[in-house]
């Protein structure tokens, strides 16, 4: 095998990591809102679109793809931005609580 088959193969596996990483995502929301009984949307979810995300863009940048670069890359401000409202929250419950 050569170099070149050997380095394509390992971005499509990179690829395919990052895409099952964020379609698991969706898994786990649903368990999350049947177990609830209600609509959720777990941390979990936003680490793996976060860790899924990141992984495509990575893909995309290898595969030299401008549409897929700015589609993953503009997630990813939402992604985090989630995750960095979700622990402010978290912190000002544990102030309130702490102050009271």
């Amino acid at each position: 095998m050569d170099g070149h088959m050997i380095t394509s193969n390992l971005w499509l596996g990179i690829g395919l990591l990052g895409q099952m990483l964020f379609s698991a995502r969706f898994l786990v929301q649903w368990i999350a809102s049947e177990r609830q009984g209600r609509s959720i949307i777990p941390m979990a979810f936003w680490w793996l679109s976060l860790a899924g995300g990141v992984t495509l863009l990575c893909y995309a940048l290898a595969r030299r793809d401008p549409v897929f670069v700015i589609g993953q890359a503009s997630g990813l401000v939402v992604y985090l931005r989630n995750l960095r409202l979700i622990r402010a929250e978290a912190a000002s419950k544990l102030a309130a609580k702490v102050a009271a």
